[in-house]
């Protein structure tokens, strides 16, 4: 089994990723900025510790020893591009020092491309909070892209994910184009988004790519 350590453990995809790792027999490093606030995470084979993603210092000492690192935490009270491209600059150095070379990243429904060259985000319309948000994780996106660390980014749907469903185990990997999505189909969930984080993490075959991750 392998050792994976989850940066943003406390948020909703990040404790999901946590639980479906340590569920696998993994043994799992939860990263989060105030354990005290996160105690229910700690378990047999899950040790929560102290960290900020935006410290390549912090990113380093979270990660030594590890196999594989998982990039799920987000701010909201820190603007979106100078949060992403901060938490990706920590990760590409302090993951570097700590000679982890795979990096599975959460990304965003919204930069995947409608058409040929034309992303979700870019399309007339969309709305400007949205924007600058998304736009975030296109600044982490660029820094990833800038590296040499072995990393992929999942991106969901760009929609609202089910944070009451349970675990199906069952997703589909498409490419950098919003996925089509049935009439009536289910929305995706945090659970199952957790499952083809860590298939990824464990033995993905994806290199150095945004791809879509839906139902």
């Amino acid at each position: 089994m392998g050792r994976i350590v989850v940066f943003g453990a406390g948020g909703r995809a990040g404790r999901r990723v946590v639980a479906e790792a340590a569920g696998r027999g993994h043994e799992v490093t939860a990263v989060v900025r105030d354990p005290g606030r996160h105690g229910d995470l700690a378990g047999d084979r899950v040790r929560v510790v102290a960290g900020d993603v935006t410290d390549a210092a912090s990113v380093a000492a979270a990660a030594a020893g590890h196999d594989v690192a998982v990039q799920a935490a987000a701010r909201l009270d820190v603007p979106s591009e100078e949060f992403y491209g901060a938490a990706a600059r920590a990760l590409v150095e302090g993951l570097g020092r700590a000679k982890v070379t795979r990096l599975v990243a959460i990304g965003v429904g919204t930069l995947l491309e409608v058409s040929p060259g034309i992303r979700l985000v870019d399309t007339p319309g969309f709305p400007e909070e949205a924007r600058a948000f998304s736009l975030g994780h296109a600044v982490e996106l660029a820094v990833f892209e800038e590296s040499e660390l072995d990393w992929v980014v999942l991106a969901p749907p760009p929609v609202f994910l089910d944070e009451e469903a349970g675990r199906s185990g069952r997703y589909r990997i498409g490419d950098g184009r919003v996925p089509d999505s049935a009439e009536g189909a289910p929305v995706f969930s945090f659970a199952d988004l957790a499952v083809a984080v860590v298939d990824e993490a464990v033995g993905g075959g994806r290199h150095r790519v945004q791809v879509a991750v839906s139902y």
